[in-house]
């Protein structure tokens, strides 16, 4: 199939937009498509439409079902299109009627989308290559948070927790991810001059990043809104087990009995599961299992498998 795959994402960013669809191409491609990726549909003759977003995508998705009304059109729903945009936003509601199928990225996207359109919705997780262990560093329990500064991942959380810790605490954070404002700049460097144990390291190199997720004995995502995050598929395929805010889209991608939850923005219970985490070796070994139980889902072999059978249904 020639197969338009659309995304709102610049290239050359390191945006989770941008990242799926290069993925997602290349695994296409090796199933044997012809993939063009694009921002926005150029109406090049296509044979499908892959489209991520409901509602940044929406010209293009409006466009490809005016022109090409009995070829497959597919609407990848992001975590602002789950639990934001399908609730208010006219275009992105238009987008879940005109697709064919809909992709959401985690076990319990479906359920938050209207009753009619979930016949059509498929479940692809994102995956990640297995990344080797690294020996952790001696002098602390390392904690890292990935994700770019944005106010949907609620990203200065587990600076926060930090407070909370007891004294005989060894934790240090170690923030990864780009500031996609000044301001969110301004403030992550307002906490780093409050306490010392946090460090903010902007956006590094991915290769760079999955090192230092390798080496630590946890990772924190805290965000208020998740699609289906690919940084807690790079944790499982690195063996690092979650600390996890308590919504849908980690849930989805956890199971709901995983043990490392805490209430959306609540940093004191954020900070206890932390101390628990580092303090007890029991709990640290529960999580871990439990994660290891999901690292099969995270493939991307897995990943693929998921593609070919969505457009099996399509051809």
């Amino acid at each position: 199939m020639k197969i338009a795959l659309i995304t709102p994402a610049a290239p050359r960013t390191r945006l989770g937009n941008r990242n799926t669809a290069m993925r997602w191409a290349r695994m296409l491609r090796e199933l044997g498509h012809d993939v063009r990726v694009e921002q926005q549909w150029n109406g090049a003759p296509s044979d499908a439409m892959i489209a991520l977003h409901a509602r940044r995508s929406h010209e293009s998705i409006l466009r490809y079902a005016d022109q090409c009304p009995r070829r497959p059109l597919v609407v990848t729903l992001t975590g602002t299109d789950l639990y934001r945009d399908i609730r208010s936003d006219a275009t992105a509601q238009l987008s879940l009627k005109l697709a064919t199928r809909l992709i959401v990225l985690h076990e319990l996207g479906a359920t938050d989308l209207p009753a009619r359109h979930r016949a059509k919705t498929r479940v692809v997780f994102q995956s990640a290559v297995a990344t080797r262990r690294r020996p952790p560093l001696a002098s602390r329990f390392e904690v890292v948070v990935c994700g770019h500064l944005r106010q949907e991942k609620d990203p200065f959380r587990a600076a926060a927790a930090l407070h909370y810790l007891p004294r005989a605490s060894r934790i240090r954070i170690t923030h990864l991810g780009g500031a996609l404002a000044p301001d969110m700049a301004e403030e992550a460097r307002r906490w780093m001059a409050a306490d010392r144990r946090y460090r903010w390291l902007g956006e590094l190199a991915h290769w760079r990043a999955l090192q230092i997720l390798a080496r630590s004995p946890l990772m924190v995502i805290s965000s208020f809104m998740e699609g289906g995050a690919n940084v807690v598929c790079e944790a499982l395929a690195a063996r690092t087990p979650v600390i996890a805010s308590r919504i849908a889209g980690n849930i989805g991608m956890l199971g709901r009995d995983y043990g490392g939850y805490y209430p959306v923005g609540d940093e004191r219970a954020l900070a206890r599961a932390l101390w628990r985490a580092e303090s007890d070796p029991l709990y640290y070994r529960q999580l871990k299992r439990s994660c290891g139980a999901r690292r099969a889902l995270v493939t991307p072999r897995h990943e693929q498998q998921a593609l070919r059978a969505l457009l099996a249904e399509l051809d």
